[in-house]
């Protein structure tokens, strides 16, 4: 039987194709959530829809940023501690539970959410707000589901326990 690793001159295929031991995030996040900041703007500008109350929309705006802040720093203060890449397109090296993930699989993921609804709030517009449901619809399908996916078969038996004992969201 012939060894099918070895490649004659002649041989014409490509080389095998190698999967990095990542989700498969195409996407950096962040980028999706700056796209309903920047789509509300967009907006606003042919169909201006203000929030109002100054004093009130400033301070629920404040108020968020700092949930955001909290929630992003340690989300990568604990990724820092377990030596792994916060990064999706990288190799996950450990399973993080600690910190905000012991109450939400996807604090930073939720801080973006607040951030984006933050400013929308600084902007007076509710457009970014209103964009947020169909981000999240898509953060969900096309991060989530995959880093859910790259988890699972990473972790396996770990990961499933962490599953069960924690929402995804809140």
């Amino acid at each position: 039987m012939a060894d099918e690793s070895f490649s004659s001159p002649n041989d014409k295929r490509p080389p095998p194709v190698v999967r990095p031991d990542s989700p498969g995030v195409r996407v950096p996040p962040p980028i999706l959530y700056a796209a309903a900041v920047v789509g509300g703007v967009v907006l606003d500008r042919q169909w201006s829809l203000p929030i109002g109350f100054d004093v009130t929309r400033r301070v629920l705006a404040w108020l968020l940023i700092a949930c955001w802040a909290a929630l992003t720093a340690s989300g990568v203060r604990s990724f820092w501690h377990r030596h792994t890449s916060v990064v999706p397109i990288r190799p996950a090296t450990a399973l993080v539970i600690t910190g905000p993930y012991r109450f939400t699989r996807n604090p930073m993921y939720l801080g973006l959410a607040l951030l984006t609804a933050a400013l929308g709030l600084f902007l007076n517009t509710w457009w970014p707000i209103a964009l947020l449901a169909p981000t999240l619809i898509i953060v969900q399908q096309w991060v989530i589901a995959r880093e859910e996916r790259y988890l699972h078969r990473r972790f396996g038996a770990d990961y499933d326990a962490y599953v069960r004992q924690v929402r995804r969201w809140f």
